[in-house]
């Protein structure tokens, strides 16, 4: 069993140390700690027995720890109730809150494990926000948007700062049965990252606060059988603006959406000439995000913007030229340009050739 030393002279294996670390209940932990190891501890099974790995492991593990002690800071936010009692505001519906910062007192450094839905727009530089494990400074008129089971926080350096703009939170409870509930993955940018975040115009921020303020005054209503179908009405009217703005940046981002296409081509490039494919098998989109910097859902989107194709449909056009150009060389057969191409069975390649050419490997070898 391997084994690493955290402190001091105490040593735990690998798996013990992730077992002790799922079942500790000392509050020094905490809830919010323990559901990250649980999920985490699922990737220890894909890791292979290299030494590469080991070291990969013991990693994780320390770094696991240092998390830990400091998840003592992080708070849990199961309910819209228990986000406004956190920023000293009273709660008119249980599901939905419309909060305007301007109305609150000063905030300093927190950390909030969210278990709602949360949309944050910032009118000026007021922290630093965390998102996951990574930062972001808030620009003027910013909207950031935060799902269910992301950490969201500010660091203002331990200074009182006085917030300016505005959040909706909700529950997920309260699109359950409606057409925003059955749509609401559709919304990709909910699963962005900060760096990714919606930065608004003039015009487009008054909109947004318009919209905002027509859920608020909603809200404010003697709550009746049609609350929550207006309330529901008003806030996917509100996504949906954000989804128009968000196509507005993508566009007016051309430049730099060129360049992460750029990148993106040398990538692929990189992944087939250096034998990539070999050890790790087919690049993913997942993959290609990661080394673009960028998250799954906002590569995704990107690359549907700019070439009218999916990520996986780009992949695969590129991986489909690399195999016709592997297979005029008469010396390695079918078999040996799947192996190149990352694909464990012969067949699959073929299919997808043939899906994609009309015709199988064999069949565009002998034409050509």
């Amino acid at each position: 069993m391997r084994s690493i030393v955290l402190s001091g002279n105490k040593s735990y294996s690998l798996i013990s140390f992730v077992k002790i670390l799922r079942l500790n209940d000392d509050t020094n932990f905490g809830t919010t700690s323990r559901i990250h190891f649980i999920q985490v501890t699922v990737l220890f099974t894909t890791f292979t027995d290299t030494a590469v790995n080991q070291r990969l492991e013991a990693k994780c593990l320390v770094d696991l720890y240092h998390k830990a002690v400091n998840m003592e800071q992080v708070k849990r936010i199961d309910t819209v109730g228990q986000y406004n009692t956190s920023i000293g505001v009273d709660t008119q519906y249980p599901l939905v809150s419309v909060v305007n910062f301007n109305e609150i007192p000063t905030v300093q450094h927190f950390r909030y494990y969210m278990g709602v839905y949360a949309v944050f727009l910032k009118n000026i530089k007021c922290g630093n926000m965390t998102y996951g494990c990574q930062p972001y400074d808030y620009d003027d008129g910013t909207l950031v948007f935060v799902s269910p089971g992301q950490i969201y926080g500010i660091d203002s350096e331990g200074k009182a700062i006085k917030p300016s703009g505005y959040a909706l939170i909700f529950h997920p409870d309260l699109i359950k049965g409606t057409h925003l509930g059955k749509i609401i993955k559709e919304y990709s940018f909910f699963s962005y990252q900060v760096h990714e975040a919606l930065h608004l115009s003039k015009k487009e921020r008054k909109t947004i606060v318009d919209s905002l303020e027509k859920i608020a005054e909603e809200i404010d209503q003697n709550i009746d059988k049609h609350s929550k179908t207006l309330i529901v009405s008003n806030i996917e009217l509100f996504l949906n603006y954000c989804m128009r703005f968000y196509d507005r940046q993508f566009i007016t981002r051309n430049n730099v959406n060129k360049d992460i296409l750029v990148r993106f081509e040398n990538l692929l490039d990189e992944y087939f000439a250096q034998g990539k494919a070999v050890i790790a098998g087919l690049p993913s989109v997942a993959y290609c995000a990661d080394r673009l910097h960028l998250s799954p859902n906002y590569f995704g989107d990107l690359i549907k913007k700019e070439t009218g194709n999916t990520a996986l449909d780009y992949i695969q056009g590129k991986l489909i030229d690399e195999a016709k150009g592997r297979i005029f060389d008469a010396g390695k057969s079918i078999n040996d340009i799947a192996g190149e191409l990352g694909f464990k069975y012969q067949q699959h390649f073929t299919r997808l050739f043939k899906q994609k050419t009309g015709m199988t490997p064999n069949e565009y070898r002998n034409l050509n």
